[in-house]
């Protein structure tokens, strides 16, 4: 419970709110990439204790959220085949495809089950062989470590029935393509510190000089992000951009290297499409040629599934950063974390889950 109390103390919290209203001294743009970042944002209050103008941008780093429509169909598919027991982490199963979810799969018979490690899953196939086991490997380079040492694993123990599908994404790129963006309004980040704990911050110098925007690399405390912020308004406020790690008891510059030698062995890089955003050019991972076997889009031929997005919904516009989730009119009322029409309501780290969870009274009645 230590950092709970101590990275939550609030007058520690208002020390560095004064110092943060006493350095601004005009509007500033910045966005948190991390979903966890939004939540704990929201669930405090930090965006409403901050200076008049300093707005919080909500980034697209929720995994669940950016998991593209295709991908979620091509789940659908593989789930719905016989003697496939598909496996995800919980927050999958509510993501709606082009007209269904997980959970419908599963209530229709097929054997969908939740897991908490990708571990699980092949323990579940060495246990039935006469089935093919599926592991839904989505996220950030935060858990992409775990899902290639299951397929490492999987390969040196001789596990055939076991197959990967995956749909990893990069946060460098995303950052790339936001300020590349003709609606970016974006003059800072703050960096998502567990990404950075695999890592490292290598990648954060040449962003910051090729676009002229301070990161700064933070946890997700109240007292991390505000530390973040209060970094980022100095840089902005004193015209500088450079890379800060504000969250060192976590964070080194070299990130954990043998995490990254396994994801060198396992993976390799590619272009992939993001929810409500498109594709984004070498922005995430797939299984390399040396794994091609466990690579569960062949397995199941569904590498041709393609699909369009929902007009209804404006998931994308959120994580774009472009509108806030109670600026989307079935925010709240036909979008709820009940019936979604995004995968924005769904994730704990979506950005409309954290308004629906702490702000909807208040925005939903006005």
């Amino acid at each position: 419970m230590r950092y709970l109390d101590e990275f939550s103390n609030p007058d520690l919290a208002r020390r560095l709110l004064d110092q943060i209203h006493e350095v601004t001294t005009r509007p500033w743009a910045m966005m948190e990439v991390c979903g966890g970042q939004t939540h704990s944002i929201i669930r405090h209050g930090i965006d409403q204790l901050l200076p008049d103008g300093v707005e919080m941008i909500h980034g697209p780093g929720c995994p669940v959220c950016v998991t593209p429509l295709e991908i979620i169909d091509k789940a659908l598919s593989i789930a719905e085949q016989p003697g496939v027991v598909f496996c995800s982490f919980g927050d999958m199963l509510r993501v709606p495809g082009s007209s269904k979810d997980l959970f419908s799969i599963k209530s229709a018979g097929g054997d969908v089950r939740v897991v908490y490690s990708p571990l699980d899953a092949l323990k579940l196939a060495r246990e039935n062989p006469d089935k093919q086991v599926v592991f839904f490997g989505i996220g950030f380079e935060t858990t992409a470590p775990a899902n290639a040492m299951t397929v490492y694993q999987a390969r040196r123990l001789g596990i055939d029935n076991f197959s990967l599908l995956v749909s990893h994404v990069l946060v460098p790129p995303a950052i790339a393509a936001i300020m590349e963006s003709p609606t970016c309004r974006v003059q800072a980040f703050l960096a998502a510190g567990h990404v950075c704990s695999v890592m490292g911050t290598l990648e954060y110098p040449p962003l910051t000089e090729r676009y002229g925007v301070p990161i700064v690399v933070t946890g997700f405390e109240p007292l991390d992000i505000l530390e973040g912020i209060r970094r980022t308004v100095v840089q902005l406020e004193e015209g500088r951009h450079e890379l800060e790690n504000a969250y060192p008891r976590a964070v080194t510059a070299e990130g954990n290297k043998a995490a990254k030698a396994m994801l060198e062995d396992v993976f390799e890089v590619t272009d992939r499409t993001w929810r409500g955003i498109g594709m984004i050019p070498r922005s995430g991972w797939r299984l390399s040629e040396r794994y091609q076997e466990f690579d569960a889009e062949e397995r199941f031929s569904v590498t041709d599934i393609h699909t369009d997005e929902s007009p209804l919904c404006r998931s994308g516009e959120v994580l774009q950063g472009l509108i806030k989730p109670h600026e989307c009119s079935a925010f709240g009322r036909q979008c709820t974390p009940r019936n979604p029409l995004g995968a924005t309501m769904v994730s704990s780290e979506g950005a409309c889950a954290a308004y629906y969870a702490y702000r909807r009274l208040e925005l939903v009645q006005s």
